[in-house]
């Protein structure tokens, strides 16, 4: 079977997920069906430049999920995933686990998991449910075999699809292309923020944050999304940003 253009490996002829809307509701519906707590959830983060969001952020803020255009990404990370060396982790030393994405369409799947899945999210998983008996299974395995676990779960693509009929706008065709990266920055067990995208060749360690900082912090903001932001990667008409926040559920 031939092999899709830049990733050698990758059939042409693969799994292909229906979209995920950008959407809180979307992704809390789909990682409550995986078997997280509902105390966790995601939030619309309007402005990174303002202190006074109008819609405040619970805190600790344990991930975000950035999406930006296509060829923002190219411009800002092509360069260094083309530098980097594949990711050969695996096992309980992991400071993160990451998920290369195999299936077409699953960024924001591979997203949320990437949030809920590393540093204080994880508390959030139920025990056995979905997402905890798969992460017990992956966590030993390498890359490839972590990947293909991921693509074979039944479990997991009941959880998506449910989630892709949510959201406001009418879910779009499975062979229509996505021209949209979803970027997770997830504050790990060590205290250090990692960008985690399954289109790159593994997890990159963005520098270390301080006890008090979390994903959203000024610092963790700098080293991640505001890279994203600079003159020298945006062009002219790169417009649909966006930013979601995994964090607590506020107190009714």
């Amino acid at each position: 079977m031939t092999a899709e253009p830049g990733q050698p490996d990758l059939p042409i002829k693969r799994k292909t997920y229906i979209p995920l809307e950008n959407n809180p509701l979307v992704f809390t519906h789909l990682l409550h069906n995986l078997g997280v707590t509902p105390t966790l959830g995601f939030y619309d983060v309007h402005s990174i430049s303002t202190p006074d969001d109008p819609t405040p952020i619970p805190r600790p803020a344990y991930a975000l999920i950035f999406i930006c255009p296509a060829a923002v990404y190219a411009r800002a990370r092509t360069t260094e995933n083309d530098a980097m060396p594949p990711y050969s982790g695996s096992g309980g030393n992991e400071p993160v686990i990451w998920f290369r994405q195999t299936i077409r369409h699953a960024c924001g799947l591979i997203g949320c998991l990437h949030a809920v899945s590393n540093g204080g999210a994880r508390a959030y998983i139920q025990p056995d449910g979905v997402l905890d008996k798969f992460l017990k299974e992956a966590v030993p395995l390498k890359q490839t075999e972590r990947a293909q676990l991921l693509y074979d779960s039944e479990p997991i693509e009941a959880a998506h699809a449910s989630a892709a009929q949510l959201g406001d706008t009418k879910p779009p065709p499975r062979d229509e292309e996505n021209g949209f990266h979803f970027i997770t920055f997830v504050k790990g067990d060590d205290g250090h923020l990692w960008e985690l995208n399954g289109g790159m060749k593994g997890p990159v360690d963005r520098g270390v944050l301080s006890e008090g900082e979390d994903a959203l912090s000024e610092k963790a903001l700098a080293l991640g999304v505001k890279t994203f932001l600079g003159k020298d990667v945006m062009g002219d008409g790169d417009y649909g940003f966006s930013l979601v926040a995994l964090a607590p559920k506020l107190d009714d």
